[in-house]
């Protein structure tokens, strides 16, 4: 649920920003770019701290070294947000974040079904994660047009 909030949070300080002059910000697209970039590097330091052994555990069983699998991802997630700041990028990123949270999906999809924890909390339940993948995806698409 956090994430949810940080890019809902991000995309309307950024939007602020760009109402207040910040031309860079002028506008609900570059405001979400800017969102999905905080919410990125929000959820990408537990791939490394101390839920990454919940990562790992995500992985559905089926999956080859699980550790890797979670240190790639996490390398994604930053260059997305990187690449979501910069305007000749910006269109690549988020098509690419796209990609990542279909593939990514499955994982919350077996983290739910087998009910592991996340920082000994249940993982968010499969129809509330399914909604807001469903947020996540659209933001990601709307960010590269």
């Amino acid at each position: 649920m956090i994430p949810i909030i940080v890019l809902g949070v991000g995309v309307l300080v950024a939007r602020a920003a760009g109402a207040v002059g910040v031309d860079a910000l002028d506008g609900w697209q570059p405001a979400l770019r800017v969102g999905l970039a905080v919410m990125l590097l929000v959820t990408s330091s537990a791939h490394w701290g101390s839920r990454r052994a919940d990562l790992v555990a995500m992985v559905p069983p089926r999956f080859p070294r699980p550790g890797l699998l979670v240190t790639l991802t996490g390398l994604l997630e930053l260059a997305a947000a990187a690449g979501l700041l910069l305007r000749a990028t910006a269109p690549w990123a988020a098509l690419g974040l796209v990609a990542l949270f279909v593939a990514l999906f499955p994982a919350n999809v077996s983290a739910a079904r087998r009910r592991l924890t996340l920082d000994g909390r249940p993982v968010t339940p499969l129809s509330a994660r399914t909604v807001m993948q469903i947020a996540f995806i659209s933001a990601a698409a709307a960010a590269a047009l």
